[in-house]
């Protein structure tokens, strides 16, 4: 049984574990350098910045939606998924559907405009659920970003 639920302060340790099995799924373990503390402070404390959806069942939390507001200057507000992860022995069992169901319902009830999300152009389960649901895969933007060692050295 599970149950899709918001997420809570208590569910950070479990949280952390499924972020840190993602970023070994994703091929990269050691990108993942964010501690508890900042989760804490980055999702409950004054300023928080993200909520998510946990799906827990008797064992506790077996996956995470993890989202933000963003802004459009063309739209107005954005949902933007950050991650959507389940445990690896209940992949392709319906809860990664459940958790996005549940990011939607948050789009629709705050009327986000947009709701976006990104998927590794190698990850063909993710994009055939992507494409199933009809969600649009565009080739056109390129990803750009910068590291915390690239911002501190910006000098602009």
């Amino acid at each position: 049984m599970i149950q899709i639920r918001r997420g809570t302060i208590d569910d950070l340790p479990q949280v952390y574990n499924l972020i840190k099995e993602l970023a070994e799924y994703e091929r990269a373990p050691l990108e993942v350098t964010i501690t508890l503390e900042e989760m804490e402070r980055d999702g409950f404390g004054e300023n928080a910045i993200y909520k998510f959806f946990v799906a827990e069942n008797e064992e506790g939390v077996v996956g995470l939606a993890l989202y933000y507001t963003a802004y459009s200057t063309w739209k107005g507000r954005m949902l933007f998924l950050e991650d959507l992860v389940v445990t690896k022995r209940l992949r392709r069992t319906g809860i990664g559907r459940l958790l996005f169901n549940a990011v939607v319902r948050e789009a629709k009830e705050t009327g986000a405009k947009r709701f976006k999300w990104q998927v590794l152009e190698w990850n063909e389960p993710a994009i055939a659920f992507y494409k199933k649901i009809g969600a649009n895969l565009d080739p056109e933007w390129i990803n750009c970003n910068m590291t915390d060692e690239q911002i501190q050295q910006y000098v602009g």
